[in-house]
């Protein structure tokens, strides 16, 4: 889904520079390593004034060694991540999902491991659950290791799930949140309308189920007229309603071309009032999940995975 054009990229990683944004984030597994040579190349001469972001975790090829955050694939990726990017260290280095089959004392181990080599200054984690991070935080704690010091969950008006432990939990250890898809994927631009036809976008090919679920739609309906009511785009409410919580540090905007950046831009210095954010809560009661993620959200084994759900058919009691 993400424009292939390099120039193009380039172009806008420099607006949003001379705008005054100063945060980059992107993963490995983003276009096969592609948008890391992107913003490499749009980093030269300026890589000091920019806090710069990556993840490693998503498999980065067929083979299942290229992939997870294990001790010898970590270490593996930074490199290649270092040499994608054109930079000696990576400011925020994070694991982009959760890893059940390995031990969080490993992962922290490694990460430790590449910031006392200067390879990394921070170190976060993405989309994972608050029972997670807490782990994480206290195995850091009994192993004198570095810890996650940022969080990067999926939040929007349609999906405040976070609201309920991630968010708190954050807060209470002090680490900073970068929301990602704060637009709900697109569908909090308003260019999805109920009974109207998908328009021709990437979102509507890839996610055809997610970019037409009727429960989302029907809160769109609702936003559209309170968003124009105090005299803005929906779009930039739904911006401004996910860097009005006090635990987010930013939101994490993803444009694919310049006119959908400026757009974004435009937005920046709108404030909420309270009688806006109260009619958003009582559209979307905080704390609850309207849209799916459709894979893009971690989903814990014990729920996708059957087994882990039910005893064997032989244990089963008989009422």
């Amino acid at each position: 889904m993400a424009n292939a054009d390099h120039d193009d990229c380039i172009r806008m990683i420099h607006k949003a520079l001379d705008f005054g944004i100063n945060f980059i984030d992107t993963a490995d597994a983003y276009s096969r390593g592609d948008s890391e040579v992107i913003v490499g190349k749009a980093l030269k001469g300026r890589r000091d004034d920019v806090v710069l972001a990556t993840k490693a975790f998503l498999p980065m090829g067929d083979d299942p060694n290229r992939r997870g955050s294990s001790r010898r694939w970590l270490t593996r990726a930074i490199e290649d991540q270092l040499q994608r990017l054109q930079t000696d260290y990576i400011d925020l280095y994070q694991v982009h999902r959760p890893a059940p089959d390995t031990d969080i004392e490993e992962t922290l181990s490694v990460l430790t491991d590449l910031m006392r080599e200067g390879k990394v200054r921070a170190i976060g984690a993405s989309t994972f659950p608050a029972s997670d991070i807490v782990e994480a935080q206290w195995v850091a704690e009994r192993r004198g290791l570095a810890r996650f010091r940022t969080e990067q969950p999926p939040y929007s008006i349609l999906n405040r799930s976070i609201e309920r432990e991630v968010l708190p939990t954050c807060q209470r250890y002090g680490m900073g949140v970068m929301a990602w898809s704060p637009l709900a994927k697109g569908m909090l631009t308003g260019k999805y309308r109920k009974g109207a036809p998908q328009p021709d976008s990437l979102r509507a090919r890839y996610m055809p189920k997610a970019m037409s679920h009727e429960a989302s739609l029907d809160v769109v309906e609702q936003l559209l007229p309170l968003a124009e009511s105090a005299g803005m785009s929906l779009m930039h409410m739904a911006l401004a309603f996910v860097v009005t919580h006090p635990a987010l540090t930013c939101a994490i905007i993803g444009p694919r071309t310049m006119e959908q950046l400026d757009g974004l831009l435009a937005g920046s210095e709108v404030v909420l009032s309270d009688e806006i954010l109260d009619r958003i809560d009582d559209i979307v009661p905080p704390g609850v999940d309207v849209a799916p993620l459709e894979g893009a959200a971690y989903v814990p084994r014990a729920i996708a995975q059957t087994s882990l759900r039910r005893l064997p058919t032989a244990e089963r009691a008989v009422a």
